[in-house]
Formats: C-alpha cells, sequence, structure tokens
C-alpha cells in the first residue's frame, strides 16, 4: 500500500512513517517507480513502534529490541527480553527520578503561592 494508505492504516502520519524510516524502524518496499510500499507486517510493526513510543521509550531502545521481538526465530529471545527489561525498568527509574524533582518543584512553588496570597491580604 502507498504511504497515505499506510498513514490511516497504522495511524501514523506520512511524516512519521518517513521518521521511523530514516531512524532504521522499519524498511518498507519500493513500487517500481521508487514510491514506498508498506505491506502488513510493516504496519503491524508500526504500531508496535507507536506503542512503544508513546509509553516514553527512546527510538534508541527501540531499535535495539525490535529485530529481536520482529524476526520470530525465537534464537536470544530470553536474551533480549532480559535486556530490553533491564532498559526499560531503567528508564522507568529516570523518570520517576524526575517526577520526583518536578513533585518536588511544584510544592515549593504551591507554597510560595500560599505565602504570596496571604501576605497580599
Amino acid at each position: 500500500m502507498k504511504i497515505s494508505e499506510a498513514s490511516r492504516a497504522s495511524g501514523a502520519s506520512a511524516r512519521s512513517l518517513r521518521h521511523y524510516e530514516d531512524e532504521g524502524l522499519i524498511v518498507p518496499g519500493r513500487f517500481g517507480n521508487g514510491f514506498r510500499d508498506y505491506c502488513q507486517s510493516t504496519i503491524d510493526r508500526v504500531l508496535v513502534i507507536r506503542s512503544l513510543l508513546e509509553s516514553g521509550l527512546p527510538v534508541r531502545l527501540i531499535r535495539e529490541v525490535l529485530p529481536g521481538l520482529a524476526d520470530g526465530s525465537g534464537a536470544g529471545t530470553d536474551a533480549v527480553c532480559e535486556a530490553f527489561l533491564h532498559e526499560v525498568q531503567s528508564h522507568r527509574d529516570r523518570l520517576a527520578a524526575r517526577i520526583a524533582v518536578l513533585s518536588d518543584q511544584q510544592a515549593a512553588l504551591d507554597a510560595y503561592l500560599r505565602e504570596a496570597r496571604r501576605t497580599d491580604l
């Protein structure tokens, strides 16, 4: 299917599809005229990519794990999954630390606003 059809089927914009290709996440086929040709397996892969991106995982991590998830061979899958889970846990821990810092900053701002409003009266 053409890029516009792939965009509708996957929910990803044509620009996103080209970006995924540039990042090495997908490799669409090509028609004789050079236009991209997306098969259903590529659309399925795009759906996985979008899900992982929406969960906050970086493209680098997705690029590393996708070959092991998509080849279906099962070879080294346990090692890939264990390494992937470790990376996901690390990413989650960094995110939790950032959330904690932001929560502290929010609490400090709330305290400042309460005090500033109290002195305005």
